[in-house]
């Protein structure tokens, strides 16, 4: 790999100064980018064809809990495929029953009419082994006519309607022929037909509208679906008068409702005209370009680069090995680095989340600030002991993880470098712990800026939708009579498993729209939106006469 930009050691403290410093966000850099996300959702609802596609699902309604029904969900988007089953009870509560089923090379690659009748026999396989031998609808058991069933197709599809949308293109190592252009409900439901299975195809669904569903059903109602994991993406209640691109389309005529998904992973895709390798209003380091400049989609996905899990590893790892090979003096691990830092996205952020929980310890403590680390006053030996015991834990991660000799993390390092421009003396507990303060900050740094982000697209669905207002002039925020909760629906390894992530992403939420509102907002799991949330998806088509 390149290298990301020469750090000059001579001045230690400087170096880690400036690093801090590039990945801070204040106030009104988050008022700033959440103006700027308004106006790309603002364009978005306008007029297709914008990076911020703002697509229109033609869900009109999300569930409240009380519905029941027995549903069916087929989830395609890899190697394996999924079949669910989804029993509502109507008590803000339902069963899953699922089965995976392997695609094979042969199906990705051959002819779609082979692909798809896979796909129908594996259907027929999950209902004669695994389904329920009744169903219920509207609350009263019988054996239907049709069994109705939601898609989950994450690839790029153009919809025009609730169950119906053309392939884009093929990704993720399907090239299936003779399916570009064509209808995907109706591929699978002419293989339905074809086997002569009472199965009706009738919703095609992504992800995060699942998990918007998904959470309105066990909460009783949702506003927005959220996805902080691998990738991110929203996708929230709109007014339909608001979606100006439909045009005179009977789904405009009707006014009323619908959920757009946002795709607001391509936030700011755009570059500064001053300074082209720049992005125009998110925050740009040497670390962020390295990434992009090195990705397999240059200058695309631009938000999804600063917060999700697939990328917040590769930028660490561009701070540490930066650190490791400054010049004329290390500023980590003595210049020794190994394979796995070495490797191109070797560091996953996983590796990030055991570093934070090592430094919280097993109660959870918050203890310690995130600030850069002070190496012209680290001593060791006036480190207060909890302190030590953390940076202890974050030493043995990444011995396990990194795949260094513990030799090697024990000699000198930024804390022993600026010890000795300093002229002070070098003593082993300096050399055994301050390479730990470094990592860890490095890992809170890159954490910390995703989550404020994420709270930057959190915010502007409350103001876009008009649960919330900026603060005035004065720095006031409007006060507000009401006591209505704003469920946000949320899925993703970030969200659920980083060490204070909701934590981060709602203090940016407070900035943003003030504390009265932050606390009215309920963030809750929506799991499995591919599966549950296309079953659920099904179930709205029904309601809206599918």
């Amino acid at each position: 790999m390149s290298p990301i930009h020469a750090l000059s050691s001579t001045d230690v403290q400087h170096v880690f100064d400036n690093i801090d410093r590039s990945f801070q966000l204040n106030p009104e850099n988050l008022i700033e980018l959440t103006k700027t996300f308004l106006h790309e959702i603002s364009l978005g609802l306008g007029a297709y064809n914008h990076p911020m596609a703002m697509i229109p699902t033609f869900v009109t309604g999300v569930p409240d809990g009380t519905e029941t029904g027995t549903f069916l969900a087929l989830d395609l988007g890899g190697t394996n495929l999924r079949v669910c089953e989804v029993v509502l009870h109507g008590d803000k509560t339902f069963s899953l029953r699922q089965q995976k089923y392997k695609v094979s090379e042969s199906l990705k690659t051959g002819e779609a009419t082979v692909l798809f009748d896979y796909l129908a026999d594996s259907v027929d396989a999950f209902l004669t082994t695994h389904a329920a031998s009744t169903y219920t609808v509207g609350g009263t058991k019988e054996t239907p006519d049709v069994i109705h069933l939601g898609l989950t197709f994450s690839f790029p599809v153009e919809q025009t309607a609730l169950g119906s949308g053309k392939i884009l293109t093929w990704t993720k190592g399907f090239s299936a022929k003779n399916a570009i252009g064509h209808d995907v409900v109706k591929l699978l439901q002419d293989a339905f037909d074809r086997k002569h299975m009472h199965v009706k195809c009738i919703a095609l669904v992504n992800d995060t509208v699942g998990a918007l569903l998904s959470r309105a059903y066990t909460a009783g109602g949702c506003r927005l679906g959220a996805i902080f994991g691998t990738g991110t993406n929203g996708a929230y209640l709109e007014e339909v008068a608001k979606i100006t691109k439909l045009g005179n389309s009977p789904a405009a005529a009707k006014g009323g409702y619908m959920v757009v998904n946002t795709e607001w992973g391509a936030f700011n895709n755009s570059k500064s005209v001053e300074r082209s390798s720049q992005r125009s209003h998110l925050p740009s380091t040497p670390y962020d370009n390295a990434l992009d400049r090195l990705s397999i989609n240059p200058s695309f996905q631009a938000f999804e680069k600063f917060i999700s899990g697939m990328y917040l590893g590769e930028i660490t790892r561009n701070i540490l090995v930066s650190l490791i090979d400054a010049s004329p003096t290390p500023l980590l691990f003595r210049g020794k680095s190994t394979r796995i830092l070495n490797k191109h996205y070797g560091l996953d952020t996983s590796f990030m989340s055991e570093v934070e929980n090592a430094w919280e310890g097993p109660n959870r403590s918050l203890s310690g600030d995130q600030s850069a680390p002070d190496f012209a006053t680290f001593d060791a030996e006036k480190l207060p002991d909890n302190i030590v015991r953390k940076l202890e834990r974050i030493r043995i991660t990444v011995i396990k993880e990194l795949g260094f000799q513990e030799s090697d993390v024990t000699l000198k390092d930024a804390a022993v470098s600026s010890r000795l421009n300093s002229g002070l003396e070098v003593r082993p507990a300096d050399m055994d712990l301050g390479y730990s303060q470094i990592v860890r900050w490095a890992c809170s740094l890159v954490a910390r800026r995703a989550a404020l982000l994420s709270g930057v697209a959190v915010a502007t669905i409350l103001l876009q939708t008009g649960r919330a207002a900026f603060a005035g002039e004065d720095g006031e925020f409007p006060t507000s009579t009401s006591t209505e909760k704003i469920g946000v629906g949320v899925d993703g390894s970030l969200i659920e498993h980083y060490p204070n992530f909701e934590r981060t992403l709602r203090e940016s939420l407070r900035s943003l729209v003030g504390e009265e509102v932050e606390k009215r907002v309920d963030i809750g799991l929506a799991k499995d939106g591919s599966g549950v949330g296309a079953a659920l998806c099904a179930l709205q088509a029904l309601k809206q006469g599918a």
